[in-house]
C-alpha cells in the first residue's frame, strides 16, 4: 500500500511537471524585433530611431527602422550606436510635472548619408513596428534631414506625446533648443 502510495505521488509530479513544461514551451514571451527599443535618460545618454540601412529615407522607413544611441545602454537592448559626428548637438529636457524627458537639436546628415532633399518623417509607438521608448508607454520621434534637427520625447501620459501632428515638424510639434 505504502509503495503504490509513493508511485501514484511520483506518477502525478511527473505528469504535472510535463504540463508545466508544454505550457511554458507553447506560448513563450514575445520578443521585441532587434533594436527597437530606444532611451532618453540623459544628454550623455540618449538614443534615436533611423532608417535600418545607410542612407534610408526618414518616411519610407517608418516601419522598419531601429534605435540608434550615442553610447550603450543596457535598456534599449540590440540598439545600434549613432554614427561619430552624426549629432552635432543635444539639449535634454526632463519634465517631471508632466513625467516626460526629451532631447532635441541638430545632426550632420551626411554622417549618415541621408538626403538633403529628405524632409523627413514621424516615429511612433506605431511605426516602427514594435518600437517603443524604454521606461515610458508613449514616444514621438520626427527627423528632419533637409534641415538637419531631431526631436525625441518619451511620455507618460498620451496628451503628452502629440503623435497626430508629424507634417508639422519638429518646431511646432516639440517645443526645445535646436541650435
Amino acid at each position: 500500500m505504502v509503495r503504490s502510495t509513493f508511485t501514484t505521488v511520483l506518477a502525478a509530479a511527473f505528469a504535472a511537471l510535463a504540463l508545466m513544461s508544454s505550457v511554458s514551451q507553447a506560448a513563450p514571451a514575445p520578443v521585441p524585433p532587434n533594436g527597437q527599443t530606444a532611451a532618453v535618460i540623459s544628454n550623455k545618454e540618449y538614443c534615436i530611431f533611423l532608417p535600418r540601412e545607410y542612407g534610408g529615407n526618414i518616411a519610407e522607413s517608418e516601419d522598419d527602422a531601429v534605435a540608434f544611441c550615442n553610447v550603450a545602454i543596457a535598456t534599449a537592448p540590440e540598439a545600434r550606436t549613432l554614427p561619430q559626428g552624426f549629432i552635432k548637438t543635444v539639449h535634454f529636457v526632463k519634465n517631471t510635472s508632466k513625467n516626460y524627458v526629451q532631447v532635441t537639436g541638430r545632426f550632420d546628415r551626411s554622417k549618415y548619408g541621408l538626403s538633403s532633399s529628405d524632409e523627413g518623417g514621424q516615429y511612433d509607438i506605431k511605426a516602427p513596428n514594435g518600437s517603443k521608448c524604454a521606461g515610458y508607454p508613449y514616444y514621438v520621434q520626427i527627423t528632419e534631414p533637409d534641415d538637419q534637427i531631431y526631436c525625441m520625447r518619451c511620455c507618460k501620459n498620451n496628451s503628452d506625446c502629440p503623435r497626430n501632428r508629424s507634417t508639422e515638424g519638429c518646431r511646432d510639434v516639440i517645443g526645445g533648443d535646436y541650435s
